[in-house]
Formats: C-alpha cells, structure tokens, sequence
C-alpha cells in the first residue's frame, strides 16, 4: 500500500453509523371521561397517567380517540394516552395510537383498576384475562390477544351483592385518598423501569402486597 492510500485511509472521514430509532412505549390509563368520574375507583387509571404527567410537567392535547401527552427517559419516548371513548370502546383508541405512533405489541402498558386486588395492591403482568374488566375486555378484542402488560391496581371489593357498578363508580374514601399517592408514585417509576430495565425487573420491584 503506496503512502497516499495510507493517509486517504487514516484521515478520510468516515460515514456516522446509523443511529437506532428512538424506542418508543405507550402507556395507557384506563377511565371514563368527564368530571363526574374524576374521583372513581374506575378512573384510576386516568390518575395514575395524570399523575405521571404531572411528573414530568408535559401537558395533554385532545386529539383522536383521547388525551395525549409523551416524555422522554434515556432515549425513549413514552406516549401517555387516556382515551376518551369510555370505559367499554378503550381497545379502539388503544389500538389506534399503537398504529399511529408505529409502536409494537410489547411496548405498551395499560393501567386499570382491579376488584380481585385488595385495595393499595400493584400487580404488573405481560399478558393475562380480562378479569372482568370491560375496558381490558376491549383490548383484548381490538387487539385479538391478551399478550400484553398491564398494571392492576387493587380497589377491593367491599360492596354488597348487586352492587359492584356503584362500588367502581363511587369515589373514594378519606384513607384511601390519603394512600393512593404512595401507590402512583410507585407505578410512575415502574413505568420508566418498564422502558429501560425490561418487564421482568420491574415486576420483581412492583410486585410487594403493599
């Protein structure tokens, strides 16, 4: 190799490597719209996205389907969605800003409350039934699969027979008030380990009774 080949080797500069697309993850709260739902133990997935937006100090625009905002964390972005179709058509929205935003099957997370979970309980799965949950029950139809994660947050199920949708939609009590900012803290660090530490090592940091 004559010494012009050299020097074009050594001081040519070199293309910049692709850089790998910004990984992207949506995060879903499960509620009803409106203010007469603001408070409900239904709707505590909308305040589990409000409260991580909050965090974040990122606002929300009305655009299809539901409320949108998104952060970013160590190069990812997280799109935080409340849809506004109500409880029972949440799967349409769902599905509408996973296609939107070209995000895969594994990188969303739904946040939903559950009467099987003992108040204040968190529980993170990637897949599982809807449980009786018409929001999942949703989901689970637009998407046609139950393989994805999702938060359960425990309101309890202290009512009597026949009175479950009024337990859901009524509001909250004082001590539960005085609790729930512990449980949202918890779920807004889940989300980001959710994105940069991998759904198993959040589950064994979520995971706890209380």
């Amino acid at each position: 190799m004559n010494i012009l080949k050299l020097l074009k080797l050594l001081f040519v500069k070199r293309k910049s490597e692709p850089t790998e697309p910004m990984k992207k993850y949506l995060i879903i709260g499960l509620g009803n719209p409106g203010e007469k739902y603001i408070n409900t133990r239904h709707n505590i997935g909308f305040k589990a996205i409000d409260y991580i937006a909050n965090k974040e100090n990122v606002n929300f625009e009305t655009q299809k389907l539901g409320d949108i905002s998104s952060f970013r964390f160590k190069g990812r972005k997280f799109t935080l969605l409340k849809p506004n179709t109500f409880m029972n058509l949440s799967g349409k929205a769902v599905k509408y800003w996973m296609q939107k935003e070209k995000i895969p099957l594994e990188n969303i997370l739904v946040i939903s409350d559950d009467l099987n979970l003992p108040f204040g309980t968190l529980r993170l799965k990637p897949k599982g039934s809807d449980g009786g949950h018409n929001g999942l029950k949703d989901i689970n139809a637009q998407l046609n699969t139950n393989q994805y994660a999702r938060i359960r947050f425990g309101v309890g199920n202290k009512f009597s027979k026949g009175k479950q949708v009024d337990y859901v939609l009524g509001q909250w009590n004082e001590k539960e008030l005085k609790e729930i900012p512990n449980r949202l803290e918890r779920i807004y660090n889940a989300v980001k380990s959710f994105g940069t530490a991998g759904i198993g090592n959040t589950m064994n940091s979520i995971n706890t009774k209380k």
